[in-house]
């Protein structure tokens, strides 16, 4: 499966979390350990809800950027 994720700059490091499983999320202190932890967050998330027999939701969160005049 294929997830989007929002990565975010907070103070001092990264946040990441994916739209389609509220409650996962991953920090890290550049953009690529935070991608790392993310795909690791999504793996636990995804194990834990089969445990718990939650049906795993499936990608539907679309990411588009769009341009603006600033």
């Amino acid at each position: 499966m294929r997830y989007a994720i929002v990565i975010e700059q907070a103070e001092g490091n990264y946040s990441a979390y994916v739209p389609d499983l509220p409650g996962c999320v991953a920090t890290g202190a550049t953009v690529t350990e935070v991608e790392a932890e993310i795909r690791e967050a999504i793996a636990f998330h995804l194990e834990g809800m089969r445990e718990d027999g939650h049906p795993i939701p499936p990608p539907s969160s679309q990411v588009e950027y769009v341009e603006v005049v600033a």
